[in-house]
């Protein structure tokens, strides 16, 4: 099994930046592809960037490009999403996601493992 924790939301003003992170733990594996995901009230889990299990391959979401920034650090077991120039659309609660194959996909069901989530709130 691998468990993942989320870190790193808070409230930050409108065009300021956050970074959140994702600790993997227990059978993790640098193959394998971790996603990032929000849920904002009242509408379905969208797909926000994810990156291969290889660091080949990195995907964005449309509404985010050029503004967030995947990364993934093995030694560390950890994911991060560097947010800049946020919006208060970009209001949610982020999951971070984990498959056990190397390929991203967009589809939350998709993923094997997933996190509790942290709340990312911006005020405009």
């Amino acid at each position: 099994q691998v468990q993942l924790v989320e870190s790193g939301g808070g409230l930050v003003q409108a065009g300021g930046s956050l970074k959140v992170s994702c600790a993997a733990s227990g059978r993790t594996s640098s193959n394998y592809a971790m996603g990032w995901f929000r849920q904002a009230p009242g509408k379905e889990r969208e797909f926000v960037a994810g990156i291969s299990g290889s660091f080949i391959n990195t995907a964005y979401a449309d509404s985010v490009k050029g503004r967030f920034t995947i990364s993934r650090d093995n030694a560390k077991n950890t994911v991060y999403l560097q947010m800049n120039s946020l919006k208060p659309e970009d209001t949610a609660v982020y999951y971070c996601a984990g498959r056990k194959i190397r390929f991203i996909t967009t589809m939350p069901n998709g993923y094997d493992y997933w996190g509790q989530g942290t709340q990312v709130t911006v005020s405009s």
